[in-house]
């Protein structure tokens, strides 16, 4: 099966039930998007997705959270759990993907998609506004036990992206170092942890967060 963009999404701070600060996690279908690195965590643009909108910068965003791929199946399989529809977008995503296996993706791994040249840097780690958002019990739990929570990227060439853009791996670091196993590794597996930190594969600001937990 050929690798391709489904969607790219986009959104606009909105309430969130039950949160006091207002979030983007909702993400619509949108035909393009232009895409740029944002700069640091701190102090940068927020999403490398241009007219994306981030409610807390300090939480996300920034370089090594740029942009939000999600694959289609594990949307129809958390669909299929719940026994709901689940919109393109529904997981606050940039990129919906389609035949491609985005949990399986090494940390380093890079992707050229559209003009763009995309990085994976790590997971996506659940929190209360994503629980909120989604209005399932015990979601937070669930999804973490679950464990496929698609990728973060960077942004390594600035482009666009449109709807039906194939993407294509061009480049695999062979270590074997997963998303999944990172987030096994920041959800407290300290003996994953330490292989993450000695193989030195992370981007800094990941590798040093890491660190940090430990």
């Amino acid at each position: 099966m050929i690798a391709l963009v489904r969607s790219v999404n986009a959104g606009a701070l909105a309430e969130v039930p039950g949160m006091r600060r207002p979030s983007a996690i909702r993400k619509h279908p949108v035909d393009r998007i232009e895409v740029r690195d944002p700069g640091p965590k701190r102090g940068g643009l927020g999403s490398g997705v241009v007219g994306d909108e981030i409610g807390s910068r300090k939480h996300h965003g920034g370089e090594t959270q740029a942009v939000y791929a999600v694959a289609r199946e594990e949307i129809d399989w958390w669909a299929e759990q719940l026994d709901r529809e689940l919109a393109d977008g529904m997981f606050g995503e940039n990129l919906t993907t389609t035949g491609l296996d985005v949990d399986a993706a090494e940390v380093g791994e890079q992707w050229r998609v559209g003009d763009t040249l995309l990085e994976v840097c790590g997971p996506r780690v659940p929190c209360a506004t994503f629980a909120k958002h989604m209005a399932e019990r015990r979601w937070v739990k669930r999804f973490a036990e679950r464990g496929r929570t698609g990728a973060y990227l960077a942004v390594r060439e600035a482009g666009s992206i449109a709807t039906g853009d194939p993407i294509e791996v061009v480049h695999r670091p062979g270590h074997g170092l997963t998303v999944p196993m990172f987030f096994r590794a920041a959800m407290g597996d300290k003996d994953l942890a330490g292989v993450f930190l000695r193989a030195e594969v992370l981007p800094q600001v990941e590798h040093d967060w890491l660190a940090s937990r430990q």
